[in-house]
């Protein structure tokens, strides 16, 4: 059976919890690492160029246009109906796009979309990565934007549910390590 200890500061006690092999143990074998990486691979891909495109975008970079144009579309309501269903939502973009902050908000995403691409290409932090990837489809999705977020958006979950072994063939092979040397004595 496969063993989890669980430091409790308090007391300094260690506990032993007990998880059968046979629930899930996609998200906890090495072995599963394999069908992660092409996942992983995928994804990191998906949100590489898409941020790529935008950073030599100046729509993006400098003014914020392309965001705003975005912004615009989703907070028009025509015939009772608009992109955005929630109300609290639309009001949240509508303040955002009141106080002009796709000019620095844009440069945000495109970044943040090269970011989450490289992090999960190389496998590091890829439960990280993975969730601020899966943030940014919701948003996307939240704004009216269908696309391809759906699909993002679950492999993120996928992702960030495996994210003990999911970079195991990966950055996350030595960084994890090297966390769990300095964030627990106990490992020593």
């Amino acid at each position: 059976m496969k063993t989890l200890t669980k430091l409790l500061n308090n007391n300094m006690k260690s506990y032993e919890i007990r998880v059968r092999p046979t629930v899930l143990p996609i998200f906890f074998e090495k072995w599963a690492s394999m069908l992660f990486l092409p996942l992983r691979v995928w994804l990191g891909w998906e949100w590489l160029t898409s941020g790529y495109h935008k950073l030599f975008n100046p729509a993006w970079m400098v003014s914020g246009e392309a965001l705003k144009g975005f912004w615009a579309k989703a907070v028009v309501v025509d015939d009772g109906k608009g992109a955005i269903t929630y109300d609290w939502y639309r009001s949240f973009i509508q303040y955002l796009f009141d106080i002009q902050a796709y000019t620095w908000f844009a440069k945000l995403v495109a970044c943040g979309e090269i970011m989450v691409g490289i992090a999960l290409i190389i496998g590091a932090f890829v439960g990280v990565a993975a969730f601020f990837g899966a943030l940014m489809n919701w948003n996307f999705m939240m704004a009216g934007s269908a696309s391809t977020n759906p699909m993002l958006f679950l492999v993120s979950i996928f992702l960030i549910l495996g994210w003990r072994v999911a970079g195991y063939i990966g950055a996350d092979y030595f960084l994890l390590a090297w966390l769990r040397q300095r964030l627990h004595p106990i490992y020593r």
